[in-house]
């Protein structure tokens, strides 16, 4: 059983209806908790992407001019649906990427909830015409819009991105990772049940190489909005020069944590490692480095240590398990090549290591890891790893820990901790980074979500993500003011 709504994974979902692909193409999907392959989708080409492009296309023409009431209608029906399969695409997650159950049923699923939430709450209220004197500007949707997620947050994704898109009057097709693709499957069911029009939304299946690169090429796509790895976004946007369409990138992170020296260290170290770990690291906007004041380092290296030590890694299908297994074999391959690194390039370990826990001899789980005395010259403190491991890095003064803070080519996440507040909104003017996290707030899908330098450009979540999928008109001579 792949979790697929049945006789759905090898097909795609193209002007309203579950279609054969064009090609043969078959892609196996493998548990990462056992190892064995459980499933297969098809793999799309060109063609198929000519034929979401042409459905979607088509659609613009009357969804572009669906009333608000009309739009905010679909929405709830969706949520609706969505809601009432959670338990079904929990399942579908846990064994695609191993998250565990109890993770995907708290965080995963009712995160993509939120964000359809979210967009019925922006387009209840939101102004699409906005007088300026003599001018009328208006806010219209944009066209014919491509979707890249990644298998990380397979739901969260899709959702911030086909939530605003179908909210701003746009359509919709969306390649989802071949890595993840029965969550996906299952979304495009639920949207198919609420009554989303035919064309509106169309789902590829495919490799980011093969359908990922036609989608951005092609002329009749308007937007693209991509979720991925800082090479895959330039691969994108790259080939969507020649057509100069909109392009919108949230990519890789290497987001830093500065503990000041006032924080409250025995609740902001644990709490660290928790957001650092979370998911088994697999979040773009974790953060993976923890700077703090150099004389608290040894106090630092025991709480992390505890805290690491404590996270029970096991059976994705376990209720008690709080890290299952990285996601694919090529991402745990990865994050192991990094932890022999920071040990061959010197830092000290300070909790976990190489290969897998001693009670998994099977399944791609890495063991919490944690090093210390990390230098920023280190391929640790630099790269992206996506996985259970933080590093420590000791600073002297605050300038010193603004200045490690911003020493990377990314810009995504950050987060300052201290127990005067004015002094964190200080510090937090100073990261250049697209979000700052202040004493771990509660997440919110309003907060607008993106990156500064190499993690991206455009935004996300809220009001910002919903202006990603309008154009701006304006209309001189409107009135006679």
């Amino acid at each position: 059983m792949d979790g697929t709504v049945p006789g759905t994974a090898h097909k795609f979902y193209i002007d309203g209806q579950w279609v054969d692909p064009v090609g043969r193409t078959v892609i196996e999907v493998v548990d990462p908790s056992t190892e064995e392959v459980f499933g297969s989708i098809a793999g799309g080409n060109a063609a198929d992407v000519d034929r979401a492009v042409a459905a979607a296309r088509r659609a613009f023409a009357s969804y572009s001019l669906w009333s608000r009431e009309d739009r905010l209608a679909l929405l709830r029906r969706i949520l609706e649906i969505y809601r009432a399969r959670a338990e079904e695409l929990s399942q579908a997650l846990s064994k695609e990427i191993g998250v565990p159950i109890s993770y995907a049923r708290a965080m995963q699923i009712p995160i993509g909830a939120k964000h359809i939430e979210a967009m019925i709450t922006v387009l209840e209220d939101y102004a699409f015409e906005r007088p300026q004197g003599s001018m009328m500007v208006l806010r219209e949707p944009i066209g014919v819009c491509a979707l890249i997620t990644p298998w990380n947050w397979p739901l969260n994704q899709i959702a911030c991105k086909v939530a605003p898109a179908l909210a701003a009057g746009c359509t919709v097709v969306l390649k989802p990772s071949e890595l993840s693709p029965f969550s996906a499957l299952l979304f495009a069911q639920v949207l198919h049940d609420a009554g989303v029009p035919p064309g509106a939304f169309n789902l590829v299946n495919g490799s980011g190489e093969v359908v990922g690169a036609a989608m951005a090429a092609h002329p009749d796509v308007d937007m693209i909005s991509i979720t991925g790895s800082t090479r895959a976004g330039a691969l994108v946007a790259q080939a969507a020069a020649p057509t100069a369409k909109r392009v919108t990138q949230e990519l890789g992170g290497k987001s830093p944590n500065v503990l000041l020296p006032d924080a409250d260290f025995e609740s902001a170290v644990p709490r660290g490692v928790a957001a650092c770990f979370r998911n088994s690291g697999q979040s773009c906007s974790a953060p993976t480095r923890m700077l703090v004041p150099r004389e608290r380092l040894e106090e630092v290296e025991a709480l992390a240590r505890q805290a690491a030590e404590a996270f029970i890694v096991g059976d994705p299908r376990d209720e008690a398990t709080q890290l299952g297994p990285i996601a694919n074999a090529a991402q745990f391959r990865r994050i192991q090549t990094m932890i022999d690194a920071g040990i061959a390039e010197g830092a000290k370990l300070v909790a976990g290591g190489p290969g897998r826990p001693a009670h998994l001899p099977r399944g791609f789980f890495a063991r919490p890891t944690v090093f210390s005395e990390v230098s920023p010259d280190m391929r640790i403190a630099r790269e992206e790893i996506f996985g259970p491991v933080l590093s420590i890095q000791p600073y002297g003064d605050e300038e010193e820990a603004i200045a490690l803070a911003n020493d990377t080519v990314y810009g995504l996440g950050s987060c300052v901790q201290s127990r005067d507040l004015a002094h964190a909104r200080r510090v937090a003017a100073r990261i250049r980074a697209g979000q700052v996290h202040i004493n771990y707030p509660e997440w919110s899908p309003f907060a607008a979500f993106g990156g500064y330098k190499q993690s991206g450009n455009g935004r996300e979540y809220g009001v910002a993500g919903f202006e990603e999928y309008l154009e701006t008109k304006t209309v001189l001579g409107y009135s006679a003011a």
